[in-house]
């Protein structure tokens, strides 16, 4: 039986454990066919190179530090080397410094604001810089999003960057559109990862999201967000691009 993602490439950040949104959108790839290339950065690399082991293959783990100007040529260079092209990206890519998140709003300078745009929004384009000359035959991007279209309690600048992220990825959507690539994002519940432990006032949204949201929401499965990213990286959504595909129990979709 094939699978949705056969004989597809696929390049996936942001994995650090296997609890992150992104080890589950890699594992269900997986399964489902996909050949991988997962990245890190920093201090973050061992935790993917450990978690990676994870996963069948296991896959390569590459260097890529949206934030060093060398890292997208020499992350491009050794994708061709290895799969000459390629069909599909995950951006799961999202830091803000600590004062950037919070109570106080005021609180945070732009230098720290900067890092929080440059991490958590630009970044797609720079993934995009990366993945775009090997996708000749079209392909398909997808970043992972938190709704940013209403202020959110102690998200604050990560909110903003959220904002620009998805404002990027219809841009990108529009001016890749000609080369037959797609570019969607997945608006997620919130899903108890080590990004969502670094929010303060994260219990906020587990204490109230399974009850306001109308198919329930469960803060400990990631599956439902793994399976609406794993559609989009495949053939099943030709015609969909600039798109933000809700996987939040409907709660976006309702008022208090």
């Amino acid at each position: 039986m094939m699978g949705l993602l056969d004989g597809k490439r696929i390049l996936v950040t942001g994995v650090l454990t296997d609890a992150s949104l992104a080890f589950g959108i890699a594992a269900l790839a997986a399964e489902e066919g996909a050949e991988l290339v997962l990245t890190g950065a920093g201090r973050g690399l061992s935790l993917t190179e450990r978690t990676a082991r994870k996963l069948p293959g296991p896959p390569p783990v590459l260097a890529f530090d949206v934030t060093d100007p060398g890292h997208p040529a020499a992350l491009r260079g050794e994708l061709a080397e290895r799969w000459g092209a390629m069909d599909g990206a995950v951006h799961a890519i999202g830091f803000a410094p600590e004062v950037c998140l919070g109570d106080d709003f005021m609180a945070a300078g732009w230098d720290d604001v900067a890092v929080a745009l440059e991490i958590s929004a630009y970044s797609l384009k720079t993934l995009a810089e990366v993945v775009v000359p090997l996708m000749a035959g079209g392909g398909s991007i997808v970043g992972l999003d938190f709704d940013a279209t209403v202020a959110w309690p102690a998200y604050n600048w990560m909110g903003v960057a959220k904002a620009a992220f998805e404002s990027a990825a219809r841009y990108l959507a529009r001016s890749l559109g000609e080369q037959g690539i797609r570019v969607n994002l997945v608006a997620a519940g919130p899903v108890r990862t080590m990004a969502a432990r670094s929010i303060p006032g994260f219990g906020v949204f587990e204490d109230t999201w399974a009850d306001r949201a109308p198919l329930g929401w469960d803060v400990k499965d990631s599956s439902s967000v793994a399976k609406a990213a794993v559609a989009l990286l495949s053939d099943w959504f030709p015609m969909t691009t600039g798109e933000m595909i809700h996987v939040d129990g409907g709660y976006h979709a309702v008022g208090a």
